[in-house]
């Protein structure tokens, strides 16, 4: 009955709408469903409009995928954008044209969307991201969290100028009122001595936040070290840790409350490998995947012998080591918690967070820390669409939803970072991107 439906359904739009018929792919559906042999996806208006064997359509452009892997576009639930460029991450490089470059350098890489988390600044709010969110742009749609809450110590990312710092918590309500003209998808928060080079921000103030940004139906989301600030700020009804706990491994307690309150878990696994990973050689260095994603000097900043030392020599080089061990500890414990996980990497902050290799990178990571390459591209897809609250329309491809899709050359059930070797990066069922190293 559900062919039959597709074939009426088909014959009844082919003379208006563009038909697309993806034929014999193996389809990754990003619900953690098994992966589909010699399936057909069917794409009309944008949407996919059935996805099963041997469908057929009268006058559809039909391409034929056997041998090859369809999954969902990513997510990154934790990005930054604009205030890239170069070898420089500044208030200054916040401009319409370089927005709008990261965002197609995501889409290259197969992001979909992205949540920028807290450093934005007013001309966004001017219609371009709702520009992106209606597909009028091309790139990565934008979602935001418009100007985070720090400490009023400014040194702690002091570029970032129009973060909002309360002395006390009767200063939070006004506060949270100008941010909530914006609509941020999430308020972002920084809790974090910063490796204790920083004030950290009061619990007093904190509670006063997460309570006012409830009041106006928007969630908030940390940035964090500590499992015991991870824990606290659980209690006080935290809704998304945006970094993963790095300090110690976490416990039931923290597990229990963290699945009681519905938290959403980003690792950010690739920020804290980016901390000391260079003053080594990774794999990927010379991968032409990678270099593709570095803005213009980087690759010889971060190959410079020197750079690579003063990595080494830094008094927090061993730290920085065991926080990443750490973390992959902790991610592998709350996912098997049963804990809602969800892409994010922090890319975009800093020159060697690079946009787009980093989610690919990102998954591999998670896979190292034990999760099946399935787990990793659900998380990569549906969670993160879930935490972004797109998840009915995007993250998964399914009847209805939108045709956001990569074309893969391998499987990356076989090998994770076959989510590397992208044919096309498909937008609103239209193929947008040859990747980022198309001939």
């Amino acid at each position: 009955m559900a062919l039959i439906g597709s074939l009426i359904y088909a014959d009844a739009v082919a003379q208006t709408t563009s038909l697309v018929l993806l034929k014999n792919a193996t389809v990754i559906d990003g619900t953690g469903a098994a992966p589909k042999k010699n399936t057909d996806i069917l794409i009309a208006g944008g949407q996919i409009s059935a996805i099963q064997k041997d469908i057929k359509a009268s006058g559809a452009r039909e391409i034929d995928l056997t041998g090859k892997t369809v999954m969902p576009s990513l997510i990154c639930a934790h990005a930054h954008v604009g205030t890239l460029k170069g070898t420089t991450s500044s208030a200054d490089n916040y401009t319409r044209d370089n927005l709008l470059r990261h965002l197609k350098k995501y889409e290259d890489y197969g992001v979909s969307a992205i949540l920028s988390m807290g450093t934005d600044r007013p001309l966004i709010f001017n219609g371009l991201i709702d520009s992106t969110q209606n597909g009028l742009l091309p790139g990565a749609m934008l979602y935001s969290a418009g100007y985070g809450f720090n400490t009023p110590d400014p040194n702690p990312g002091s570029w970032m100028n129009l973060l909002l710092r309360p002395d006390s918590p009767e200063e939070v309500p006004a506060m949270m009122e100008k941010l909530a003209i914006v609509k941020p998808t999430v308020v972002k928060i920084w809790v974090d001595d910063h490796g204790g080079n920083a004030q950290k921000m009061k619990p007093e103030i904190y509670q006063a936040i997460i309570r006012e940004a409830h009041k106006h139906n928007i969630r908030i989301a940390a940035h964090l070290f500590y499992v015991e600030d991870a824990r606290k700020l659980t209690e006080a009804g935290i809704d998304v840790i945006a970094h993963s706990i790095r300090d110690k491994e976490v416990d039931e307690d923290l597990l229990t409350k963290m699945k009681e309150k519905n938290v959403t878990y980003i690792p950010t696994l690739s920020l804290d490998e980016y901390q000391f990973v260079y003053a080594g050689n990774p794999d990927w260095i010379n991968d032409a995947f990678f270099k593709a994603s570095l803005e213009p000097g980087v690759f010889e900043m971060i190959t410079n012998k020197a750079y690579g030392e003063k990595i080494k020599n830094s008094p927090d080089y061993q730290r920085n080591i065991s926080a990443f061990k750490t973390a992959m500890i902790n991610l592998k414990k709350i996912y098997d918690a049963g804990i809602r996980v969800a892409l994010g990497t922090d890319s975009g902050a800093f020159p060697v967070r690079t946009q787009g290799f980093t989610e690919h990178l990102e998954m591999e990571l998670m896979v190292k820390a034990g999760l099946t390459p399935a787990q990793a591209i659900t998380i990569s897809t549906r969670n993160a669409a879930e935490a972004l609250r797109i998840a009915s329309e995007k993250g998964t491809l399914e009847q209805g939803k939108k045709a956001d899709l990569l074309i893969l050359t391998a499987n990356p059930m076989d090998d994770i970072k076959n989510t590397r070797k992208i044919e096309s990066v498909w937008k609103e069922g239209k193929e947008v991107s040859k990747g980022p190293i198309a001939k």
